[in-house]
């Protein structure tokens, strides 16, 4: 079991909640017809969080992968054309959650908090803060 987390386009990803939601679960069917490991096929604002947040948590496939299996940064990350989606392993939730955060709000990326139970999404507003634009709702209760 893993934590996981999402960055993904704002501008095209839905606002609305379950909106947002059938188009996660549409991207996370990997039909994209492309290789997953390879940042390239992503937009830059993405790219460019996934090259910061490689220095930390380091991928286990793909060209930037490492050979440390007893390496607990590892991280599995599925690349799609508008999200990023990264699973950490447990121990390193609370330190990944603040990175991968924080990064998006660098890159200017939205964040989705898939492994908590209110499913939590944040995007920069009109004004470029990073805004938390969810209420409490149980994310889960869509599948």
């Amino acid at each position: 079991m893993s934590y996981d987390l999402v960055v993904f386009n704002e501008k095209k990803a839905p606002k609305d909640k379950d909106t947002f939601l059938s188009w996660y679960y549409e991207q996370t069917e990997w039909k994209e017809g492309h290789d997953y490991q390879n940042p390239e096929i992503t937009g830059l604002n993405l790219k460019n969080w996934f090259f910061d947040i490689i220095r930390n948590y380091p991928p286990m496939n793909g060209p930037y992968s490492r050979d440390d299996a007893d390496d607990i940064t590892l991280t599995d990350y599925s690349i799609g054309k508008d999200l990023i989606y990264a699973a950490f392993a447990w121990p390193e939730a609370e330190k990944a959650f603040k990175l991968c955060f924080e990064l998006a709000k660098k890159h200017d990326v939205g964040f989705f908090d898939v492994s908590s139970q209110d499913g939590k999404r944040w995007v920069h507003n009109e004004s470029g803060m990073f805004i938390c634009i969810d209420e409490q709702k149980k994310w889960w209760k869509f599948w």
